[in-house]
């Protein structure tokens, strides 16, 4: 299957204050340090989605001129991850559709907790409309697009990545189990979260991520949600190890 994959935000809310940003990041004239919410698009010939919609979400599909999307996986329940479901509205209006949403049971608590309003019986003009779907770690079908969930922990929190045909997803997460590595064999792509140099308890750090790809060998490596202490994209790209790269917002693969 040919998949087109849009990175719509590469970056994170963790980190320093951009008031106290001593990395001259946010000061950067670098189209490819101006880092959203992390979030990907991906396209096959018939079906599109969205992994994860933060508090960027409507800007990130204004910027990269989503007319439709099919649904949206998400990844777990951090606000960084889950807060721009309300503006699915433009997507239920266009498309005349409900937004079919593929979670796991505790992320569908979370959505029902603070998007309540969404889940009332008082129902009213332009209210989004959901349909949620239960997940696990086995594999569903939206469309055409078969999905593999996989298990990863984020300290203690489980997660799911996700395998696309040979493009892997991977975010929020500093320990993937040898089952679950085995479900990341063989790929093209591999995108792995790195969240900066120092050590943190609940991402990898750069050098982590680096040997994890490394280890897991697919022929490309990507690294997501990047948060300003890692430094300027110019910078820390020159340092990697083919065939690892830093990912950007609006980066496009074709896979």
């Amino acid at each position: 299957m040919h998949l087109k994959v849009t990175f719509l935000g590469t970056g994170t809310s963790q980190g320093v204050p951009v008031v106290a940003c001593p990395c001259n990041v946010c000061a950067s004239n670098d189209a490819n340090d101006k880092r959203l919410r992390c979030s990907v698009l991906i396209q096959s010939a018939t079906t599109t989605i969205v992994i994860d919609c933060g508090p960027d979400f409507r800007y990130q599909m204004l910027r990269a001129g989503v007319k439709k999307v099919d649904a949206i996986l998400f990844t777990h329940e951090h606000k960084d991850h889950v807060a721009g479901l309300d503006d699915i509205r433009p997507f239920n209006y266009l498309n005349k559709q409900v937004m079919d949403i593929y979670a796991t049971v505790g992320v569908q608590e979370t959505i029902k907790r603070e998007f309540a309003y969404i889940f009332s019986g008082s129902k009213y003009p332009g209210l989004p409309e959901v349909n949620l779907i239960t997940i696990n770690e086995a594999p569903f079908t939206v469309g055409d697009i078969l999905v593999q969930p996989i298990l990863v922990m984020h300290h203690k929190l489980p997660v799911l990545g996700f395998r696309i045909g040979d493009f892997i997803y991977v975010t929020d997460a500093n320990y993937i189990a040898p089952q679950s590595k085995l479900l990341m064999q063989n790929a093209d792509v591999i995108v792995l979260n790195a969240l900066r140099r120092e050590p943190h308890i609940s991402h990898y750090t750069l050098t982590q991520a680096i040997e994890e790809l490394q280890v897991l060998k697919p022929n490309k490596g990507y690294l997501t949600h990047i948060s300003h202490q890692m430094g300027l994209h110019k910078q820390v790209s020159a340092e990697l190890p083919a065939p690892i790269n830093l990912a950007y917002d609006g980066l496009t693969l074709e896979i």
